[in-house]
């Protein structure tokens, strides 16, 4: 009863002047997040990273900073989204013996089964915040069947409460990116596949202190240098194109996931 009496007589803050304009809840209060709520705000996209190698050039939380821009950008284009912190341990390959990125020190790892759980538990809490569509996006290639499984697990379990989970895969997928730097003149062996033009372009646009301009180079080597791709060919330019491609992707399979759910 007490609890009940909290939720529903505190006042509501909505109409103080000091509510800041965020859509990340962990600069919210409690209280704030339920207004927020109450005022329409039912939707939470859950944002996954990851801290992994990303060669010699590039800072190790590249998918961290990338995903906190990318999910601010498409909660304020939906309208009625908020934002939970990001999580930035995923899977990265095994700890003994070292696989993956594993074999390159700063990278962290979980084990499936555990990020698995954490983002089930994170959708659960979401759920009992009385959030209704509850949005799974990951920006590495380690986290994408884990939300893929969470979210049809929970979709099964929730059937019948009237609150969705919906995995955006169209985030992460860079085919329409890809396809786009190569009508620029780029290769697929330059574009590449980690750490080369693409994902250092993003970083670039996002903040040129995150990347170490003298260690630009082709990648040569993998097993070497942890990259697979030409990032001397990247640019701020390119970056910012491949961002807004992510964004507007991703929007766009939200939106018309939950026009389909209201259905």
């Amino acid at each position: 009863m007490i609890l009940a009496c909290l939720w529903l007589c505190l006042p509501s803050p909505a109409s103080s002047a000091g509510v800041p304009d965020t859509v990340f809840i962990e600069e919210l209060t409690w209280t704030e997040v339920r207004d927020a709520i109450k005022a329409g705000k039912t939707t939470i996209i859950f944002p996954a990273g990851g801290t992994e190698q990303n060669g010699p050039h590039m800072v190790l939380g590249k998918h961290n900073f990338i995903v906190k821009h990318a999910v601010e950008k498409i909660a304020r284009r939906l309208g009625n989204a908020l934002v939970a912190p990001v999580l930035a341990y995923v899977p990265e390959g095994s700890v003994e013996p070292p696989t993956g990125h594993m074999q390159y020190p700063g990278t962290i790892t979980l084990p499936n089964e555990f990020f698995m759980k954490v983002a089930e538990y994170a959708a659960r809490s979401f759920k009992a915040s009385g959030f209704r569509d509850i949005v799974l996006i990951g920006d590495s290639g380690g986290n994408q069947k884990g939300l893929q499984a969470v979210a049809g697990m929970l979709n099964k379990e929730w059937a019948k409460s009237g609150v969705r989970v919906h995995y955006v895969p169209d985030y992460y997928s860079g085919a329409s990116f890809d396809a786009w730097l190569r009508r620029q003149g780029e290769t697929p062996r330059d574009i590449g596949t980690h750490a080369g033009i693409s994902d250092t372009s993003q970083i670039m646009a996002l903040n040129p202190n995150w990347i170490r301009h003298d260690k630009l180079a082709p990648g040569g080597d993998r097993k070497i240098t942890g990259v697979s791709g030409n990032p001397a060919r990247a640019s701020a330019a390119y970056g910012r194109k491949g961002l807004d491609m992510k964004i507007e992707a991703a929007v766009a399979q939200i939106q018309k996931r939950i026009a389909v759910r209201g259905r």
